[in-house]
């Protein structure tokens, strides 16, 4: 990969979008923006409540990190979203068509157990099934790679840059 372009770390919670972008970002060389800072303070409170959020609550959230995405076209960038369904990868594709995925995936314990394990985070546990539930993972005409969680941040980081240098590049 050597257009730089702009990466969706996506998954379910718990599966470390915030841990792995900025560091996939810093291996790539290029910004991280952290996708829950573009939830509306609604959405926040929705699910800081243990309310799972709507397609119509996503709506403006997936607008704004498409937003940002094509504001970085050609300059590159990485972005965590949890991006769980095809319509709404496909939607920050319209804003973004450049983008790709890392789907971040993982054993449901695993990721249970890891948040369980967080402080501060607004997302609880309770949601993790509505989570897995909403999931449609990457198909193979989208964009993108599958990264198991599993190891140590830095493991992840370097199996998700690899697996990113062996895509092809953009047409166009």
């Amino acid at each position: 990969m050597n257009t730089p372009q702009v990466v969706v770390v996506m998954g379910v919670a718990g599966t470390g979008k915030t841990t792995i972008g900025p560091l996939l970002a810093a291996r790539l060389g290029v910004p991280y923006a952290e996708g829950d800072d573009f939830h509306p303070p609604a959405n926040i409170a929705k699910m800081s409540a243990g309310t799972p959020l709507t397609d119509e609550d996503r709506g403006p959230w997936l607008d704004a990190i498409g937003d940002w995405a094509q504001g970085r076209a050609g300059l590159g960038g990485v972005v965590s979203c949890s991006a769980l369904k095809r319509s709404y990868r496909d939607r920050l594709r319209a804003a973004a068509p450049g983008v790709v995925f890392v789907h971040l995936t993982g054993d449901r314990a695993l990721i249970e157990d890891r948040m369980s394990h967080r402080q501060g985070h607004f997302m609880p546990t309770a949601l993790l099934d509505s989570q897995f539930a909403t999931l449609q993972p990457l198909q193979a005409d989208e964009a993108g790679v599958a990264v198991d969680v599993a190891g140590s941040p830095a493991e992840i980081t370097e199996r998700a840059a690899h697996a990113l240098g062996s895509l092809p590049e953009p047409i166009g």
